[in-house]
């Protein structure tokens, strides 16, 4: 994978979270144990994902949660259910060439928005394996939050 910087402003726990990621080489960090507020603890799947900086140029390396459909992942923008899209999902929208680490398996992918049918049954398979997503929609009001579709380049 390319040499990337961490994402600015990161908390803490996520910063931990990739150290202990890269350094083991994936071997440890892709399956990640945390407690939302109210809720039991949740072992969620977390890739890495590197984006190339819509205005910087830089790459940037960002944890995120994912899911598996067919050969591709897909992961959430949902920033919390922030008012605005993340920094990362901006990024690929300007350039979707991305690349990811997922467990010790690195590879080059093309990031795509779902739409229609896709997105309605990769956000419900989303709301089951991190089911806080379903207060952050609420949260983010009329901003639907992207489902984003990873397809590996070969």
């Amino acid at each position: 994978m390319s040499e990337a910087k961490l994402a600015p402003n990161m908390p803490k726990w996520m910063v931990d979270h990739v150290d202990k990621y890269l350094s083991s080489g994936g071997k440890e960090g892709h399956m990640y144990t945390l407690t939302p507020p109210n809720s039991a603890p949740i072992t969620v799947p977390s890739l890495l994902l590197i984006t190339t900086g819509r205005k910087s140029g830089q790459k940037f390396l960002f944890p995120l949660f994912y899911g598996k459909t067919g050969d591709s992942y897909y992961i959430v923008a949902s920033k919390g259910g922030a008012p605005e899209h993340p920094g990362w999902y901006r990024n690929l929208l300007a350039n979707p060439e991305v690349e990811i680490q997922v467990g010790t398996a690195k590879m080059r992918a093309r990031a795509r928005t779902a739409k229609g049918e896709e997105r309605a049954r990769l956000w419900t398979d989303a709301a089951v394996f991190w089911p806080p997503y379903i207060d952050y929609q609420k949260k983010a009001g009329d901003r639907e939050i992207p489902v984003v579709v990873l397809d590996p380049v070969h």
